[in-house]
């Protein structure tokens, strides 16, 4: 159910109001659509599709226009206008005809889902063609007034803020793509990788809203996180009980009240408050390699030592060039704390010290940290990383380039495909026709346009229809769909090998007279 207190009829720009009154008479189907286009100079060739279902849950199910709404968007305008623009008797008619539910239909593709940039994502439409076909110009008039406001507010402004989650999704799994490749390589496994990059944007965004949107997509493809908000939307949207897992850790205002001269002391209270379970500490005060070196690996080390491998120090670096001061504070704790060898060669410090690197953390640096851990032979395993605005906030629409365009109408029962084609921007070239998505022979995914597509072949699913949530997805299926190729192997690696114990544990049954 839509919050009830959310007025739909608000939920736009402002120059749409007068749309209505710019469109040719006589319009009885919109249908538009939205995508992340391609670019040639596009950082990111494919994007990962989420947050549909949390805008239509919270703000488009059920009955969204009342009276009171209307009324109070009619007061609005006109003041805001300074003259009458708005059509009460269009949204009028939605109310007397639907109960205030939204007569459209949205097909979506299922989400999770990693799509190449430069597909269509989801469609809408209006669904009743017969509410919109009436005897005389002046209703005809007053119904297009309805249908248009709809589309403009609801279509043109509150679904073009998906850009937010997918962006923020997709973003997430490139970063996820790195840490595979690297902990892949220096590990000959995958273990570990849901919780290799933790979530600290919260107090970075501009609102809860973004928290919960950005947080819940960072958690599609980790389960790493200090952003509640996001682990609350997707308990309460996409069925998930507890979707993300974070640790006691230490701010600086934690170490510095103890003061400069007692840090070993603030230090080792963490150690004694935490005696079981992973704690992060915050250790560059005042001199991160001092830290490590003379208090984690000579007054503490003892202590540190003492703590089993499900109750790891995880030491944090906060300042200085993140990839010099990672490699760093790792030398100085192997002369400390000493070394081991992976199964594939790689160096690992013991099992219950770690690092994690939430300072300075972008696609950029955390490919530079692990590719020179990577050349001094240091195995990712080592590491974790912690992101914050670059993961929730330095993002903005034209981050994927997501637009929102209509490509088809009918006007007195005749369909018509319209498009825009910028003489000054070929990019910007938008769909026309009627959409469908589908795997071609070859299995690339690729859009059809024009109407020429095959509904059995459509990847695009109804999720909305009349007010009406049609789909409900769950975190757990939404991340299986994200799935990186590498997890995908794993998993059906471990599967197998499961499944090949299974028989040997059975065959001994057998063996030993027990089945």
């Amino acid at each position: 159910m839509a919050a009830e207190s959310f007025n739909i009829l608000l939920a736009t720009d402002s120059y749409k109001i007068t749309h209505y009154k710019q469109y040719p008479p006589n319009v009885t189907k919109v249908y538009s659509y939205f995508e992340c286009r391609r670019r040639n100079e596009a950082h990111f060739s494919e994007v990962v599709f989420f947050g549909l279902q949390y805008l239509l849950k919270k703000y488009l199910a059920g009955p969204v226009v009342t009276e009171e709404k209307i009324h109070e968007a009619k007061v609005f305008y006109q003041q805001h206008f300074r003259q009458a623009v708005f059509d009460e008797e269009g949204w009028r008619k939605i109310l007397e005809k639907y109960d205030g539910r939204l007569p459209i239909r949205i097909k979506a593709v299922p989400e999770g889902k990693v799509i190449p940039r430069g597909n269509v994502l989801f469609t809408v439409e209006n669904t009743d063609p017969d509410f919109f076909w009436l005897t005389n110009y002046i209703e005809v008039s007053q119904t297009i007034t309805a249908l248009k406001l709809l589309f403009d507010f609801i279509l043109q402004t509150m679904l073009v803020q998906m850009w937010y989650p997918i962006t923020v999704a997709t973003i997430s799994r490139e970063f996820k793509k790195i840490l595979a490749k690297h902990l892949k390589a220096t590990s000959g496994s995958l273990e570990g990788l849901d919780f290799k990059l933790h979530d600290f944007g919260y107090r970075g965004v501009s609102s809860q809203e973004s928290a919960a949107l950005g947080g819940a997509a960072h958690l599609v493809n980790f389960c790493s996180t200090d952003t509640v908000a996001g682990v609350l939307m997707a308990q309460r949207y996409y069925g998930c009980p507890m979707a993300g897992f974070s640790i006691p850790a230490a701010e600086h205002s934690t170490i510095i009240s103890w003061g400069r001269q007692r840090e070993k002391e603030a230090f080792e209270s963490l150690l004694d408050q935490f005696p079981t379970g992973s704690v992060s500490v915050v250790s560059d005060s005042y001199d991160i390699f001092n830290a490590c070196k003379h208090i984690w690996g000579a007054k503490l080390k003892e202590k540190v030592m003492e703590r089993g491998e499900d109750s790891a120090l995880v030491i944090r670096p906060d300042s200085g060039d993140p990839a010099e001061t990672v490699i760093e504070v790792i030398k100085i704790l192997e002369e400390c704390f000493g070394s081991s060898v992976n199964s594939v060669g790689y160096k690992l410090l013991p099992s219950n010290l770690r690092i994690i690197q939430g300072d300075g953390i972008d696609l950029s640096s955390v490919k530079e940290i692990l590719q020179k851990l990577k050349d001094e032979s240091w195995s990712a395993e080592n590491v974790l990383f912690g992101c914050g605005s670059a993961l929730l906030q330095k993002i903005n629409r034209d981050t994927l380039n997501c637009a929102f365009k209509c490509s088809y109408v009918e006007s007195n029962g005749k369909g018509m495909d319209v498009y825009k084609q910028p003489v000054t921007d070929p990019s910007k070239r938008s769909k026309r026709g009627r959409l469908s998505l589908r795997r071609n022979s070859d299995g690339f995914i690729e859009t059809v346009e024009r109407g020429a597509g095959k509904p059995e072949e459509d990847m695009l699913v109804t999720v909305f229809e009349n007010g009406s949530i049609l789909q409900d997805y769950v975190l757990e299926e939404i991340r299986k769909n994200a799935r990186l190729r590498e997890e995908e192997d794993q998993v059906c690696y471990q599967h197998n090998r499961d499944d090949l114990q299974a028989g040997e544990c059975h065959q001994k049954h057998i063996m030993n007279g027990v089945h």
